[in-house]
């Protein structure tokens, strides 16, 4: 499968590298020198920036048979859709477009259930700009004959980027909000929901992408710590915490996240249904040593 992919991140990057036999690769990255350390054999590594479009992408996407958008929004909407959607549209071998995007476009729900049928009601500027390019996706796909699937995902964690890691950096906190639980997603099991997608019969649609326990913040660094076996830090009131304007916004909403229509109409089996199966694999992978 030829597939191109806008934005080579953490989730897209995983995602490839675990599956670098079955796909020759078009990405894009917003610098040359991150072309040139990113690149391999099967990986062409395009620059796509405000300020430089590499004349391959376009080629690239002519021959893709796939899409993955792994950028977020800036204020004017998509980059990629901005520069490329028309591109996208008349590309005759493209059938399907994955959109990465965040559960955060939900809203705050009080710590309610949520499933792909709930209303999205975004509290902040980021999240309402990503329902926004959600819905412009969804009208290209419409419009040009591309299933478009969405993927929602939670808070994501993995290799090089957890609570471990966070630990053996000192950079963790336990920041307690009474009540206050998040949904999580390994990057392994963000890489199989992509990988369902590429290969799903049906039409495009939203999925939501993430585990099966919805959990407070500081249980996550407080087991975390148990398997290191050192003290987990303090305990932080979110009302005195010192936090970031973003940061603080995170925690201004409250859900619990269903996954059951990725299970059980995408077929994605979670290999970290858990924050605790995950934390265990990592540490015995060496993270947080």
């Amino acid at each position: 499968m030829n597939l191109m992919i806008f934005g080579l991140g953490y989730s897209a990057r995983h995602f490839i590298e675990a599956r670098a036999d079955r796909f020759d690769t078009t990405a894009t990255v917003t610098t040359a020198e991150k072309a040139r350390a990113l690149s391999r054999p099967g990986r062409d590594v395009r620059v796509f920036s405000p300020d430089e479009r590499d004349a391959g992408i376009e080629k690239a996407i002519a021959r893709a048979d796939a899409a993955l958008v792994s950028i977020g929004p800036d204020e004017d909407g998509d980059p990629a859709l901005r520069a490329y959607g028309d591109a996208l549209a008349r590309a005759e071998r493209l059938r399907t477009i994955v959109y990465l995007s965040t559960i955060g476009v939900y809203g705050d729900h009080g710590g309610a259930w949520i499933d792909e049928t709930t209303p999205c009601e975004p509290t902040n500027g980021r999240s309402r700009q990503r329902l926004r390019v959600e819905n412009e996706w969804l009208a290209l796909g419409a419009r040009a004959g591309k299933s478009v699937h969405i993927l929602r995902l939670a808070g994501i964690y993995g290799p090089g980027q957890n609570a471990l890691v966070n630990l053996r950096n000192g950079n963790a906190r336990r920041i307690v909000k009474p009540g206050q639980v998040f949904n999580r997603i390994h990057v392994a099991d963000i890489g199989a929901a992509i990988d369902a997608c590429l290969t799903y019969k049906g039409a495009g649609r939203v999925w939501n992408v993430c585990d099966d326990e919805p959990a407070p913040a500081e249980d996550v660094v407080t087991f975390a710590a148990e398997l290191l076996g050192v003290e987990p830090p303090p305990l932080v009131d979110f009302a005195t915490a010192s936090l970031s304007p973003m940061a603080r916004s995170f925690y201004s909403e409250c859900k619990r996240a269903s996954n059951r229509a990725m299970k059980q109409d995408l077929g994605v089996r979670l290999t970290y249904p858990t924050y605790r199966k995950a934390m265990r694999a990592l540490l015995a992978a060496g993270e947080g040593r």
